[in-house]
């Protein structure tokens, strides 16, 4: 079993590039109107992965140096994101970004500061921004309001291996308010979905590192279930899933 959080998504990348959810356009509009970040700016999106969230900036002509310790992820984020002029890619943690001291004005965050060692990535943080920097902690928190997401996240419990020891509901609000202390934050929430057939269902569950992998004992079992589920609730054939995306912004 991969415990290592630099090394745990290596055998998922594919999966991950194809059914884990993107973040909204108003995330952007957001930072640009309450923090004045405009595409001028400099960001370091850290724990950035395949560039799900760096993407979402670089589309919209920001400058983003994109920090990821994973191998596999990080050659992946460059075969989809190397034709976009402000794109930089550096391998790094949270903890030691290799970032220049005061020269980033915005620090993102997208499904990752669970994985970070608070008390060294706050210091790290506050050495490479700028004085009026800010960093903004963001997550697709996967809703558990209808019928079929509560037994969609009980067949999670079911067959994970360590998801509530990984889950990014485990990091409240009080974790984070915390870790920007004693500054305040602020938080908004926007609306999220994905729609999928069976294949991407299945292709969203095996993007999470916690569940089994293809050839992992426990893998068909969980399939079968997942079958079942899918077949219990999709209508014309898909399904929907609904997230909260939240964005825990400040300054530190």
């Amino acid at each position: 079993m991969v415990t290592n959080s630099t090394t745990r998504f290596s055998n998922r990348v594919e999966d991950y590039v194809k059914y884990r959810p993107g973040y909204p356009d108003e995330l952007v509009k957001f930072l640009h109107d309450a923090y004045g970040l405009t595409q001028d700016k400099l960001i370091a999106d850290i724990g950035a992965g395949t560039g799900i969230s760096t993407a979402l900036f670089l589309k919209k002509g920001y400058r983003v140096i994109a920090i990821e310790p994973n191998l596999e992820m990080r050659e992946k984020a460059i075969e989809l994101l190397g034709s976009y002029n402000g794109f930089i890619p550096q391998n790094g943690t949270a903890e030691n970004t290799g970032i220049e001291s005061n020269s980033i004005n915005a620090i993102i965050a997208g499904q990752a500061f669970h994985w970070f060692e608070a008390v060294k990535t706050c210091a790290e943080f506050k050495r490479v921004l700028k004085p009026d920097g800010i960093v903004a902690l963001i997550w697709n928190e996967r809703k558990t309001t209808s019928a079929f997401e509560q037994e969609y996240d009980e067949l999670i419990v079911k067959h994970a291996r360590d998801y509530v020891k990984v889950d990014h509901r485990n990091i409240d609000t009080e974790h984070i308010a915390a870790f920007f202390k004693p500054q305040p934050i602020q938080l908004e929430i926007f609306a999220n979905k994905q729609v999928f057939d069976f294949e991407g269902l299945k292709g969203r569950l095996l993007s999470s590192s916690y569940m089994p992998a293809r050839g992992d004992e426990g893998y068909g079992p969980m399939i079968n279930d997942l079958h079942a589920l899918f077949d219990k609730f999709q209508q014309d054939g898909v399904i929907v899933i609904n997230y909260d995306t939240k964005v825990y912004s400040g300054k530190l």
